[in-house]
């Protein structure tokens, strides 16, 4: 089943944004260009900026003067493969720098990551510490982590021996190792579906589209950028969040990044808004997606002034 067959929500606005080695990003945008604030919601790994469609729905039913901006990472959903070697986490704060200066070059910014999105927030964070407090206002971590991917949960298969030999086997072969993936994609949907989502029931549509965002990821872009998280270690970064409002949220059956992640990450950043969802998963923005946009509409109402930093809460929802 395509992506596009899942999504529901017409797109408003489209962009081509060049990275800084001329890769071509696709950029979409939602409500007006002059709202207080923008909101830019970052995808996770093997996902598009379709991952954000159902939040992104119940967000702009709260804040409906909200502009929303969303992309795709290089070599996910509409943006461009990329050469191999560019499938970094460095280098995604460097796009999303490319983004920020194309479509929001003046005005305050919240940056709202999912899983892998979560690590480019925090490398831009690391790589622009002056924009902390001034234009960047706010930040949204979900389901991700600042260091420590191989330690818990299926981070641990980041050090099985077989990934290295999965890697070379895609950097000799990429036609037929894509081929293979393709297949395992039709096969393994269950185990996808298992690893992404938590022990609640969840609609068909989202797991139809979280399997579809799987499947149409090429093996390239899927493999490459395990080794950039491994080595993933932004817990120095955290600190500096303690100056704007910062939600961290996560699933308490999270297979991907558990949630004690989420808890040293809401530990080290003072007034962090920490909300866990009993029983979502990896993919909360898709399973809990009204609980997640109500946490975003609870932070920007924050960064609005309508919430101190000492009025930020511990919530688990059930």
């Amino acid at each position: 089943m395509s992506i596009e067959s899942t999504t529901p929500t017409l797109v408003r606005r489209r962009t081509t944004v060049s990275a800084d080695d001329g890769v071509s990003l696709e950029v979409r945008e939602y409500g007006p260009t002059d709202a207080p604030v923008t909101i830019v919601l970052l995808h996770g790994h093997c996902l598009s900026s379709e991952s954000w469609s159902l939040v992104r729905q119940g967000l702009t039913r709260q804040h409906t003067d909200a502009r929303i901006v969303s992309y795709d990472h290089r070599g996910h959903g509409d943006s461009d493969v990329a050469p191999a070697s560019t499938y970094t986490l460095e280098q995604l704060g460097r796009d999303l720098h490319a983004v920020l200066d194309a479509v929001a070059p003046t005005g305050p910014v919240m940056l709202v990551g999912h899983s892998m999105g979560g690590m480019t927030a925090l490398i831009y964070a690391r790589q622009h510490p002056h924009e902390i407090g001034t234009r960047i206002v706010g930040i949204g971590l979900i389901a991700t982590a600042a260091s420590g991917l191989t330690d818990a949960g299926f981070g641990r298969l980041l050090r099985a021996p077989v990934l290295s030999w999965v890697q070379e086997a895609v950097r000799r072969a990429p036609t037929s190792m894509e081929q293979v993936k393709r297949l395992g994609c039709k096969i393994f949907a269950p185990v996808i579906r298992g690893a992404e989502f938590g022990d609640r029931k969840v609609s068909q549509h989202a797991a139809e589209l979280a399997i579809a965002m799987h499947d149409e990821t090429p093996i390239v872009t899927m493999t490459s950028f395990l080794n950039s998280f491994a080595t993933f270690d932004e817990s120095e970064t955290l600190p500096a969040l303690s100056a704007i409002p910062t939600l961290v949220l996560c699933g308490s059956a999270d297979l991907m990044t558990p949630p004690t992640h989420s808890v040293s990450i809401a530990a080290q950043v003072g007034g962090a808004d920490f909300v866990c969802i009993d029983g979502a998963g990896h993919s909360v923005i898709l399973e809990q997606p009204t609980a997640v946009a109500d946490a975003i509409a609870r932070l920007v109402t924050r960064i609005g002034g309508s919430e101190t930093v000492e009025d930020a809460n511990l919530v688990l929802t059930a």
